[in-house]
């Protein structure tokens, strides 16, 4: 994790200290649960719960015995022993190291999930006020980066929107996919331990119990929560590249917000860069690198090995991490993104009127000429607009076999930029309901 790309509740989810307070509560509640079965002394299960809640585990003091034994949840245990005393022998009860891990990675991978869902309604948020905002300012569609026909600014933001909606869900699907709890045992058979102890700690944690968890928590359920992250990216970076496109000098129609005193080079004093927009550009490349490492991760030896704990250790913290930074900075350029109306009807016209090509197509097929012959005649006289700046709709008035079908009068009603934004209103109710 970049500190230059962290915001503080999501990094605090990963350090170590948040991780030895989950781990300390999932032994505490597995020995409360063995205790209620008559597993464990009641007196030493609240011994355990007590003295472990009061302590401040020492990283530092963890780390040293961990230099020792090499096992990090043994490390743990011998530190809390420190705190709890004899009755620490009951502590780890018929548990494995997994049971410990993958829980624990489990609530810290939920926790984060809330925190990326709230960032979404952010980015969510800030597209609702500004496609209503601008949901009939008038600017140009383009397919190929080539004009195409007429849409609206609010229309772009609104197809921002369901998309952002669509990740919102996929992100809820996995977070509850990911949500689960092995208290198991070795090879994940319950041989030393109840199951209604899994049960009594998943519920306490706000987990649902792993149905089958071979002594780890199958990887396929970590796979498709980092794709989820993946595919959020990608819908990020879209919209990231479209206002990196819309900035551009020859466009400008839309544009960061420039705040007092920034400055966009070090060299030429005039420039206003997309650099946010560009870092969400490179953020995202980073997020969905790390769904390929979750993926093969899914494929372990037999019921257990450790080939994806080191892989865990890195993409869970920085993926999240950098989810969440990326998140919040694309709701901040959408919310003071600055808007040019104005340009993106002077770009709309540069062509002009060739946004109108099909409207004159298909009225030329409905007064009788052939697809082939219709198309020939538009494209003809959109080709001098196009090469020598002619005026699109004087070119179809001058053209002798077009006023044949279509008078000049009904030629004049096809240049309305109404028609092409007559069913906004449909599309904003789809989208907003």
């Amino acid at each position: 994790m970049i500190p230059r790309y962290s915001r503080a509740e999501m990094t605090q989810i990963w350090e170590p200290e948040t991780r030895f307070r989950i781990w300390f509560e999932i032994e505490a509640h597995a020995a409360a649960a063995m205790a209620e079965i008559g597993i464990v002394p009641k007196e030493a299960a609240k011994t355990i719960w007590e003295k472990g809640s009061k302590a401040k585990f020492d990283v530092a003091r963890i780390d040293e015995i961990e230099s020792v034994t090499k096992h990090d949840v043994i490390a743990f245990l011998t530190h809390l022993a420190e705190f709890v005393g004899p009755d620490a022998r009951f502590v780890h009860q018929g548990m494995t190291s997994s049971d410990v891990l993958d829980t624990c990675l489990s609530v810290q991978l939920a926790r984060a999930s809330d925190l990326l869902i709230a960032d979404i309604d952010r980015v969510l948020a800030a597209l609702k006020a500004r496609a209503y905002e601008h949901k009939d300012t008038i600017t140009i569609g383009r397919s190929h980066g080539i004009h195409a026909e007429p849409t609206t600014f609010g229309v772009k933001l609104a197809f921002a929107y369901a998309e952002f909606a669509r990740c919102r869900e996929r992100m809820v699907l996995a977070r509850k996919e990911i949500a689960t709890c092995a208290i198991s045992g070795a090879v994940g058979t319950f041989a030393n331990i109840d199951p209604r102890v899994e049960e009594y700690v998943a519920a306490k944690l706000g987990l649902a119990a792993e149905p089958v968890s071979t002594q780890v928590i199958p990887r396929d359920r970590h796979a498709m929560f980092f794709a989820t992250l993946g595919v959020i990216a990608s819908s990020m970076e879209r919209l990231a590249i479209e206002i990196r496109h819309m900035q551009r000098t020859e466009v400008l129609e839309a544009e960061e917000f420039f705040s007092p005193g920034q400055k966009g080079s070090s060299a030429m004093p005039h420039k206003r860069n997309p650099v946010l927009t560009e870092n969400i550009t490179g953020l995202a490349r980073m997020v969905r690198a790390y769904a390929l490492p979750a993926m093969e991760n899914v494929a372990l030896w037999h019921e257990r090995d450790i080939s994806h704990s080191s892989v865990e250790r890195m993409i869970g913290p920085d993926a999240t991490v950098t989810l969440d930074f990326a998140l919040n900075r694309l709701a901040g350029v959408i919310e003071k993104l600055v808007v040019y109306p104005a340009n993106m009807k002077k770009n709309l016209d540069k062509l002009g009127g060739l946004h109108n090509s099909q409207r004159v197509l298909l009225a030329l097929t409905q007064a009788g000429a052939s697809r082939e012959d219709s198309y020939s005649m538009v494209q003809r006289n959109a080709m001098k607009t196009w090469e020598h700046g002619a005026d699109f709709l004087a070119e179809l008035k001058a053209d002798t076999d077009v006023v044949k079908l279509v008078p000049a009068s009904e030629l004049e009603k096809m240049f309305d930029l109404g028609y092409h934004t007559k069913h906004v209103d449909t599309i904003f109710k789809r989208v907003f309901g």
